[in-house]
C-alpha cells in the first residue's frame, strides 16, 4: 500500500550514509539543467498525472522534469537503497522542488497505492515503479502509457509485461537516445572512459578491445580513439585477434538468456591476454568462471541480470535529465494520441505495443 512519505516511517539505523553531494549537483544548476531539458524537448505534460520515481543522486530529478512541464500531479514512488535514505531522497526532492516552484505538484509516496496506479495518465518504468506487472496494469485507467526510459531494442522483460498492456490496450513507448534532443548515445563513450578509469585501466595508449554487437559500438569505438587507445572492435571473444596484448576487453554486449561471456571465454581470455581486465559494460558475464581463470573483472559488484555495469549518472546529472526528459517526452505523445510513423522522431519497432520517439 502506498502513503506520503513521512520520517518517522522508516528505520536508519542500518543504512549506509550518504556522501556529501558534489559540485556539479548544485541544486540551482540542477534547476537550470531541468529548465534546459523541458524547453529543448517542448515538453508538455499540463493536465497530465505522473506516477514515477524519486531516487538517490540525478535520478531525484526524474518527478521535477514531469512538474516542470505542466504535470498536474506527480506522484514520487521512492525507498531506502545502497545509495541512500527515503528520508535524504525526499529532502533533495522536496528541494528541488520549492526551487522550481513546483512544490505543490509533488507527492512523494512509499510503496505502491491501486488509488494512485488507477488515477496515472503516464507511468514511467523506473527503477522504484518497477516490476509494471498483470496486477498492476490491470489497475490502469484504459487511457494509462507506458514509458520505457531506453531504446526498445534493450527491452527487459522483467520490466513491463507487454501481453497485459496489449489485452487492456495499454500503449507502451520506448524512448530514441540518439534522438537530437536527448542524445544520450554520445554520453556512452565517455561512460566507457569512466568505467576503463575507475579499473585503473588509463585509456591512453592502452590497448583496448571493445567487445559489442549493438548501437552503442559506434559511439563507444569514437569516444576511445580519441582518447587515445589503440582500440580492436569484435562481436565476440571469439572474433577477437588472438595475437595482441590486451589492457582490458570492454565488454558490451547485448545482455540475452546465457551469459554474454562464458566459461570458455574466460579460458581464452587467460590464455591470449593474461592480466587483462574484463570491463562489464553491458551484458551478463560469468563472473565465476572468470574468477576460477584469475581473470580480473570490474566493476567489483555485479550488476542486476541485464543492466549495466556503469550507470549515465557516473558523468554527473547531464546524461541523465536528458533520457528522463525524453522518456516522460514518449509519454506527452502517447498519452495526446500524437504518434505520428511518419515522423522523424518516431519509428515502428519490432516489439508489440513498443512506438520509438
Amino acid at each position: 500500500m502506498s502513503m506520503p512519505f513521512n520520517s518517522a516511517d522508516a528505520e536508519w539505523a542500518d543504512q549506509p550514509v550518504a556522501a556529501e553531494p558534489r559540485p556539479g549537483l548544485d541544486p540551482r544548476r540542477l534547476a537550470g539543467l531541468v529548465t534546459a531539458a523541458v524547453e529543448r524537448c517542448q515538453l508538455d505534460l499540463r493536465g497530465k498525472v505522473v506516477l514515477t520515481e524519486a531516487a538517490s543522486g540525478p535520478y531525484v530529478l526524474t518527478p521535477i522534469i514531469a512538474a516542470c512541464a505542466g504535470a498536474a500531479r506527480v506522484y514520487a514512488m521512492t525507498k531506502t537503497t545502497r545509495y541512500g535514505t527515503i528520508e535524504e531522497v525526499a529532502a533533495e526532492t522536496l528541494e528541488l522542488a520549492r526551487l522550481t516552484g513546483i512544490r505543490e505538484r509533488i507527492e512523494l509516496v512509499v510503496g505502491r497505492s491501486p488509488e494512485i496506479v488507477a488515477e496515472a495518465d503516464v507511468i514511467t518504468n523506473s527503477g522504484h515503479v518497477r516490476p509494471i506487472d498483470a496486477d498492476m496494469i490491470c489497475g490502469m485507467k484504459p487511457s494509462a502509457v507506458v514509458s520505457l526510459m531506453y531504446e526498445a531494442w534493450k527491452f527487459r522483460p522483467g520490466d513491463v509485461d507487454l501481453d497485459a498492456c496489449a489485452e487492456r490496450g495499454i500503449r507502451v513507448g520506448a524512448t530514441n537516445e540518439r534522438h537530437p534532443d536527448v542524445d544520450v548515445f554520445s554520453f556512452l563513450g565517455p561512460m566507457a572512459i569512466k568505467l576503463l578509469y575507475d579499473a585503473e585501466v588509463a585509456v591512453y595508449r592502452s590497448s583496448i578491445l571493445l567487445l559489442c554487437d549493438n548501437p552503442s559500438g559506434s559511439f563507444m569505438t569514437r569516444a576511445l580513439r580519441r582518447a587515445g587507445a589503440h582500440l580492436d572492435v569484435a562481436r565476440s571473444v571469439a572474433e577477437a585477434p588472438r595475437d595482441r596484448p590486451y589492457d582490458a576487453i570492454v565488454v558490451a554486449l547485448k545482455p540475452r538468456a546465457t551469459p554474454v561471456l562464458t566459461a570458455m571465454d574466460a579460458r581464452i581470455i587467460a590464455a591470449c591476454w593474461p592480466g587483462a581486465v574484463v570491463a562489464q559494460y553491458w551484458g551478463d558475464i560469468d563472473r565465476l568462471a572468470l574468477a576460477e581463470m584469475d581473470v580480473p573483472v570490474w566493476p567489483e559488484r555485479a550488476p542486476a541480470a541485464g543492466h549495466m555495469g556503469i550507470l549515465p549518472s557516473a558523468l554527473g546529472p547531464e546524461p541523465v535529465v536528458r533520457l528522463q526528459a525524453g522518456g516522460l517526452k514518449v509519454g506527452e505523445i502517447l498519452s495526446r494520441g500524437t504518434c505520428d510513423p511518419a515522423h522523424d522522431c518516431l519509428q515502428a519497432m519490432d516489439l508489440d505495443q513498443i512506438t520509438h520517439w
